[in-house]
């Protein structure tokens, strides 16, 4: 098992509209073969896949297998209670998820601010 990190040292999402499994796999520090099983676990997660069956994930994708990872190896949450924590509209969890983004969009305004300062 990996061991846990917290989400906020992982990479900031670039601003991209597609992320090859290979991308994903750096951003979220996840391996491939990981991400390919929570899509099997995990009915909300959908990529697009092209030619050849290639996967293409959106950053929608990327922040849902980054609160999925913090629910795994930070929270100590199985799949099951994973599942059900995300299934789940509990205000908790909406208030978490709002700030998760919210950080993750200030992190990224604040990269532009710096290359637009450069």
């Amino acid at each position: 098992m990996l061991e846990p990190s917290n989400n906020n040292e992982l990479p900031v999402i670039p601003g991209k509209r597609y992320f090859t499994i290979g991308e994903v796999s750096d951003l979220c520090a996840v391996k491939p073969h990981v991400l390919r099983y929570w899509e099997q676990e995990f009915p909300q997660l959908k990529p697009i896949k092209r030619r050849g069956n290639r996967r293409y994930y959106q950053r929608q994708d990327v922040v849902l297998i980054r609160q999925i990872r913090n629910l795994l190896y930070e929270e100590g949450f199985t799949i099951g209670g994973a599942k059900q924590r995300l299934l789940g509209d509990s205000p908790e969890n909406n208030l978490q998820q709002g700030q998760h983004i919210i950080q993750q969009l200030r992190a990224e305004l604040e990269e532009v601010l710096y290359l637009l300062q450069s």
